[in-house]
This record gives C-alpha cells, sequence and structure tokens, in this order.
C-alpha cells in the first residue's frame, strides 16, 4: 500500500450491522471494521436482529441512539486496527432505503457544535424530534397505502409519477401515518432525512440533503417531473401543510457525485480526519449493490438467496406496479429496475425436499439431476407441450398472488393454455420451478433489453449472479437459457461487503472524476474481475432462448387467470 495515497471511507448501515471499509484509488481495500447491533448493543436497546417490533401496529424500527453510538464505535475499531484516517480523502455510503429519522428544531446547532471530548450519543439526543427510525420491514401503513394509490388514480398510476405502487415500507406513508399517530412529534420536526441523507448528516455538521436515488424509494418523489409530487405532498400533510412538507424534506440531491461540504470538526480532533476531507451523497443500499459491480446498461444482477431479486442499470423508465424504477445514483438519465420476490431459495429447497435424499453430503444432487436430464420446457419431442408453473409457498409480491402451486401446460408457440388436471412427476418440477422464476424476471424485463448486436434478438448483456443458488450449477446454467447473456453468466463475489464497496467506490468517483467523467468510466478503467467474477454458464443458446420466448404470452396468461380466480374467491 502507498503510505501518502488518497484513501475513501464508504458505509453500511444496514438493518443488522454498521460496516465501515477504506479503500485506495485503485480500489484496492485497505482496512474495514464493523459493529453488529445485536452482539454490541442487543441488551442496552432491547433489539432482536437490529429493531425494535410492535407486533400490534405491525410497527418495526430502531433506535437512533444506537446508530450514534455505533458509529463512534466502527470509527475507534478502524482506529485499533491503525487504519489512516488522516489520509481519508472522501466519504460516501450506502444505508437501508424506506427508514426515516426525524430532527427536531436544535438539530442543526447541536450538529454543527459537536464537541471531541464526549461521545455523538451524549451530545446530540435532543437532535431528535422521534427517537425511533421506521424500518423498511414495517407493516403498519395499509391505509395510507391505499390513499396514495387513490390520490392519483390507482397503483399503475402511482407508479408512473413515483416508479413504484404504493407499499408499506416507503417512506412517504410512514411519515403521513406518524404525523397523524404523533401530531406534536411532527410539528416539532424540523428537517426529515432517510437513513443514508442521516448518517451523511453526522459527517457533514448539518443535515444533508437526499439522494436522488434514495429519494426514489418514499412515493414521493416525482420521477419524470424531477420534484417533490405537489399532489402526494398534500395528501401526506394535509393541503395547509405542502409547504412546510417541502421545507422538512429539503432539496434533493440531483448529482450523486461531487462534495456537500467538509468533515465535521468533530471527526478532525476525535479521529484524526483530514480537514480537507469531504462529504460526497451517500445512497440507499439497493443502488449501492449496483455500484459495487460496477453495472454496466443492460447488464443484470440476480440475488438468488431465501428471496430473490432482480436489477437493471437502463436508459429506459417504464414503470409498473409490480416492480420498482428508481433514478440511477450517479448518472443522469439512466434508471435502475428491481424486481423483488419471496419465493426464491426457499420455493426452491421446497421442491428439492419432496426428491429423495441423495446418498452423498450435497443436498441439491438429485434436485440437480433431475433439473439438468429434463429438457426446456420438458419438451421431450415436437408434439409435446411445454410446461409452465408457479410454485408460491409464501404469498408473492410479483404477481400479487396468495401461496399456491399452479400447473399448466400449453403449445410450444404459447397457444392452447390449460390447467394440467394432475402434477407431473416432481422430478419435471425440478427444472419447472427455476424456469418459472427466471421466465417471470424475463417477462417483466424484456421491454428494458436492446439486441447486443450481431443479430441477436434482445437480452442483457451478462448476467450477474449472487447469493447461495448462484453455486448451483443446474440454477446457473438454466437461469441463464432463460434470460440469455450474449457474454455469459457470472457469478460475482464481492464478499459480504458490496453495499460498503458501493458506497466507497461513490467516494473515489465523487472526489476524482475528470470534467464530465461518468462512474462507470472511471471505475470500470479501475475496477479488476479477476477474483470478483467468474464465468458459470453460457447465457444465451441460440434456439433455447428462442424458445423460452415462444412461451413468455402464455406465462403471462397463466399468472392473470390465477390472479382473476384468486379475486373471485
Amino acid at each position: 500500500m502507498a503510505d501518502n495515497g488518497p484513501l475513501y471511507l464508504g458505509f453500511d448501515l444496514s438493518t443488522q450491522q454498521l460496516k465501515a471499509i477504506v479503500v485506495q484509488s485503485d480500489l484496492t481495500v485497505v482496512s474495514d471494521a464493523k459493529v453488529d447491533f445485536d452482539g454490541d448493543f442487543g441488551s442496552k436497546y432491547g433489539i432482536k436482529k437490529g429493531v425494535q417490533v410492535n407486533e400490534t401496529e405491525g410497527e418495526v424500527f430502531a433506535p437512533v441512539a444506537m446508530w450514534l453510538e455505533s458509529l463512534d464505535l466502527v470509527l475507534q475499531r478502524l482506529q485499533e486496527k491503525n487504519t489512516p484516517l488522516g489520509r481519508i480523502r472522501g466519504i460516501s455510503g450506502s444505508c437501508q432505503q424506506h427508514g426515516s429519522v426525524y430532527w427536531s428544531r436544535e438539530a442543526e446547532a447541536l450538529l454543527g457544535g459537536l464537541k471531541s471530548d464526549k461521545t455523538l450519543v451524549d451530545q446530540l439526543t435532543g437532535a431528535f424530534s422521534h427517537p425511533y427510525a421506521p424500518n423498511w420491514q414495517d407493516h403498519s401503513t395499509q391505509a395510507e397505502c391505499d390513499q396514495y394509490e387513490a390520490k392519483v388514480g390507482g397503483a399503475e398510476k402511482l407508479a408512473q409519477v413515483t416508479g413504484s405502487a404504493a407499499h408499506h415500507r416507503f417512506t412517504g406513508t410512514q411519515i403521513m401515518r406518524l404525523r397523524r399517530k404523533l401530531p406534536e412529534m411532527y410539528a416539532a420536526t424540523s428537517r426529515v432525512s432517510l437513513v443514508s441523507s442521516f448518517l451523511a448528516s453526522l459527517f457533514l455538521g448539518s443535515v444533508a440533503p437526499m439522494d436522488i436515488s434514495d429519494a426514489c424509494g418514499m412515493n414521493l418523489w416525482d420521477i419524470p417531473g424531477n420534484d417533490w409530487s405537489e399532489p402526494l405532498l398534500e395528501l401526506t400533510a394535509g393541503a395547509p401543510g405542502v409547504f412546510e412538507l417541502r421545507n422538512k424534506l429539503g432539496k434533493v440531491r440531483i448529482d450523486g457525485g461531487g462534495s456537500m461540504g467538509n468533515i465535521s470538526s468533530y471527526f478532525i480532533s476525535k479521529y484524526g480526519f483530514s480537514p480537507d476531507c469531504d462529504i460526497a451523497p451517500f445512497t440507499g443500499d439497493n443502488p449501492a449493490t449496483i455500484l459495487a459491480l460496477p453495472l454496466r446498461p443492460h447488464d443484470a444482477i440476480v440475488s438468488l438467496g431465501t428471496s430473490t431479486t432482480f436489477l437493471m442499470v437502463t436508459p429506459v423508465y417504464k414503470p409498473d406496479p409490480s416492480y420498482h424504477f428508481f433514478n440511477h445514483p450517479t448518472t443522469t438519465g439512466q434508471y435502475m429496475f428491481m424486481l423483488c420476490y419471496k419465493n426464491g431459495g426457499l420455493a426452491r429447497e421446497k421442491v428439492r425436499d419432496i426428491l429423495p435424499k441423495p446418498d452423498g453430503p450435497d443436498a441439491w444432487a438429485n434436485f440437480n439431476k433431475a433439473a439438468l436430464s429434463s429438457p426446456p420446457l420438458d419438451i421431450q419431442s415436437p408434439s409435446d407441450p411445454a410446461k409452465l408453473g408457479l410454485y408460491f409457498y409464501l404469498p408473492e409480491i410479483v404477481p400479487n398472488i396468495k401461496a399456491g402451486t399452479w400447473r399448466y401446460t400449453c403449445n410450444p408457440d404459447g397457444s392452447a393454455l390449460t390447467e394440467a388436471i394432475s402434477p407431473w412427476p416432481v422430478e419435471t418440477d425440478a427444472r419447472t420451478i427455476i424456469e418459472s422464476q427466471a421466465l417471470s424476471m424475463r417477462l417483466r424485463s424484456q421491454n428494458l433489453v436492446s439486441s447486443p448486436g450481431n443479430n441477436l434478438p434482445a437480452q442483457p448483456r451478462r448476467a450477474y449472479l449472487v447469493g447461495g443458488g448462484s453455486q448451483n450449477p443446474a440454477i446457473t446454467q438454466i437461469i441463464g437459457e432463460v434470460l440469455g447473456g450474449s457474454e455469459g453468466v457470472y457469478k460475482l463475489d464481492v464478499g459480504g461487503n458490496a453495499c460498503a464497496l458501493g458506497g466507497a467506490y461513490k467516494a473515489v468517483w465523487a472526489l476524482e472524476r475528470a470534467e464530465g467523467e461518468t462512474f462507470d468510466e472511471l471505475i470500470g478503467k479501475r475496477w479488476k474481475e479477476e477474483g470478483a467474477i467468474q464465468k458459470v454458464a453460457d447465457g444465451y443458446k441460440e434456439g433455447v432462448f428462442e424458445k423460452y420466448g415462444g412461451v413468455l404470452g402464455a406465462f403471462e396468461e397463466m399468472e392473470r387467470r390465477i390472479l382473476e380466480v384468486a379475486k373471485n374467491t
């Protein structure tokens, strides 16, 4: 490690941990530290998995004071590792999306007057009008969600404006509910921050503006209009309170780069940061994930954990109530497209466990054998029908369907869709469940991809897989065959620090970029694929990809029929 070059500090304030990671200009990691909320503060704050829960009302929230203590502690741990904090030129970070923090009228004075001989928590208790931050798992706002969609004419219209239909966890409905439930607290609130702008504010010594990408997770930001939505502000705060709510929210930071100001003197005196250290805009954890790659337009990330998440960067804004669009965290004119599924690894495991248990230690051996021995859509001969299914062991988000299992057949061209009279062999389910999950992603992303050239059909350039399922050869191969990937399917591994790395990379770009230099241009030249990605499947296969395309319409019709039945029962 060079002993005099600039360093950059990235954070990830997630539900259960605060992570910090330090990188050089060439993106090499030089130090890291973390605080585990349950392990370090669980008994003090009465939390479990980072949060407190009010089951009666569906509230899930975190004590803001715990985050203050965690920031001091993680910086102490960096010091204990002899991290040269004085060389850090810039700081950015990633934080859990949708959560909100409520500042008191004394906040600015307290933030600007911090003394290094005391802790953050000792000095900032009076800086908050509400001691808790609603968490993304909160589900107390159904009434407010209904009102949000009704205000603009339904879920589809709300998605057109804000990038998403109404969701419990989104910040706008949380603010609306707290204003109704705690009117005195709301009246005493000078500013509302997202968790990302809250953490940036601590370093800045004043309330920081929200990042445009993170603001898209509020159901309040008008993405096409590039401003707060006036009708939704009016609904949230009441007609007389629109101007006041605008002031509480503040202006949104459109440029994800540059500096918002120098670091607070508290961190200079207490931890030895340089007075020249700049604070770049912080963003949400989902946007930071696409920065950790870095993900290029028309690349896709599929997270194959307990649940499944599909992410793409696209220049096309085509919102829909069943998924999410955000402004890109660094690049104007680009958007981040996200699908979230509850039924991911859990559903695949349910199918796996119905099969005979394998003799050896690989629990997936029989599942994989069954999946790979079946041809695409289980079409054994030209006269065979294609098999389609939905396997929802939990109520699903995309589409919004109750738990259940459905099996259908259709002709290879998608015609003659018919519900199967009886279940087919469970060996067939092994391949069909993987196809089903990938077909849903392809269906919803097909209008966002384009041809990579060479007369190939529209598809992702690369499909990157992360999470437990990315280790499974059957899953990776079949997902690639369905989704395509003109350059292949790759397993991505940046350790458990992807969001913190995304924040650190953002700081590097924010402060080292040349005039007009994009994040992709700067980071793309420095990011090293070696050790981070591994090609695990070919992706696009001529004939196979087109075969799946032939049944996309039938797959969509299958979902529609099941939804229609659910509405009428």
